[in-house]
């Protein structure tokens, strides 16, 4: 076996025009979107003076999201999916030359910044239901799995370089040069999509097509029918709520690793180091024939590996766990993407994608919240430790309640005919 057969699938790339020039257009505007997030950042606290103003930016763009996908996932199953990326970046677009003008003056608006980063969160949120819900029909289901692969590697690349790139930017020409690189990614995007042909969803037929609202409660009640992808909720619920610790990692970097600023920022990157190398390594992982039991191990993983961090002396070793830890998720993020999309109908696909990314935003946010409140009685290493024993003892016991998502295939099963 050689190691060819271990890297990233690129099969979609080469089967499908339409998933090559999306998968270009939205490299384009994550790279885009970091900058500008790192931007944000730093000009906000250059503004403020205040750690405080920071944080209520990242919590307003954490609402602005959260909207945005519940909206966008009901208008993904009732529209051309692609006028809806096309549209949603025109107003996107503006953000971005706005952000560029206002960061252009001699006493940039602080307010303008929140309202931006708001309408920024809140536009992303509406396409991304969109862009997920095509990918099926441009790739086939076969693919879904190497599609999200990609997806993810992308996705871990621009995590990594884009906010290295924007210090860097920063440092040399200011915060306005992010926001121009930015408004750069919206015209690779926009040029990108007119080489991809028109994206409409499935609507179903018969009563299907009848019955359907197009709203969220019929996503939540297909949700509650289909164990399957019960399953992908549930799962990934586990390790985001009881071992996601971020908010934890200075007081790691300096009680207990004794290493300051560079074992924070070391700590803060191990996780997308080992995501990065897992989806670069993943050729063979989206060929899963049990794809459901992999994902439950790759979940049990992710708090094992937690549990490593919390009882770890040395740094080196803490990083390594977090490695570990990202690699997991990645696993599990790319097969449990490739379940949730085949066993989805098109006509919902977009609401159910909004719903299980709704609660990936949300799920960490409260994680964070809940360490934070368990390192006061349980102490710092304590709190990291309990919530990895809690994230393997909720993985399995999803596992065992639902043998349909632990039997689980790439492939959905095909509805039966009616009877004559």
């Amino acid at each position: 076996m050689s190691l060819r057969d271990h890297l990233v699938d690129t099969t979609p790339l080469r089967v499908s025009r339409d998933f090559r020039w999306l998968y270009i257009g939205r490299t384009g505007l994550l790279l885009g979107a970091m900058l500008t997030e790192t931007a944000l950042i730093w000009q906000i606290y250059q503004i403020s003076g205040s750690n405080l103003a920071v944080g209520a930016a990242a919590a307003s763009g954490g609402i602005g999201i959260v909207a945005g996908l519940l909206l966008g996932g009901v208008l993904a199953d009732r529209f051309d999916r692609r006028r809806i990326l096309l549209a949603v970046r025109v107003p996107g677009l503006l953000v971005a030359v706005a952000l560029l003008m206002n960061a252009l003056q001699d006493e940039p608006l602080l307010w303008f910044l929140f309202a931006a980063v708001v309408a920024d969160t809140f536009l992303a949120g509406l396409s991304i239901p969109a862009s997920f819900a095509a990918v099926p029909s441009l790739v086939g289901q076969e693919n879904v799995a190497s599609a999200s692969a990609l997806n993810g590697l992308t996705g871990q690349l621009t995590g990594v370089a884009g906010p290295a790139l924007a210090g860097v930017v920063i440092a040399a020409g200011g915060t306005a040069w992010c926001y121009g690189l930015n408004v750069l990614g919206f015209v690779v995007f926009a040029v990108a999509m007119i080489f991809v042909g028109p994206m409409p969803p499935d609507r179903g037929d018969g009563d299907e097509k009848e019955t359907d609202t197009y709203s969220l409660k019929d996503a939540f009640a297909f949700v509650r029918r289909n164990k399957v992808v019960a399953g992908v909720l549930l799962i990934d619920i586990m390790p985001m709520l009881f071992a996601y610790p971020k908010g934890l990692f200075p007081a790691l970097a300096t009680e207990q690793f004794h290493g300051g600023a560079v074992a924070f920022g070391l700590l803060s990157a191990a996780a997308g180091v080992g995501a990065f190398l897992a989806a670069a390594l993943s050729g063979k992982v989206t060929k899963a024939a049990k794809p459901g039991v992999v994902v439950i191990i790759a979940a049990g993983l992710w708090g094992a590996a937690m549990v490593g961090v919390a009882l770890s002396p040395w740094l080196v070793l803490g990083l390594v766990f977090l490695a570990l830890s990202g690699a997991s998720d990645l696993v599990s993020e790319v097969l449990r993407t490739g379940l949730l999309q085949n066993h989805t109908p098109d006509r919902l696909r977009g609401r159910v994608t909004s719903l299980w990314l709704a609660q990936a935003t949300v799920s960490p946010a409260l994680g964070n919240l809940q360490a934070g409140a368990l390192a006061g009685p349980l102490g710092l290493s304590g709190a990291i430790l309990a919530g990895g024993v809690a994230c393997v003892a909720g993985v399995a016991v999803v596992g065992w309640k639902l043998p349909a998502f632990r039997n689980a295939t790439m492939e959905a099963p095909q509805p039966q005919p009616a009877a004559v």
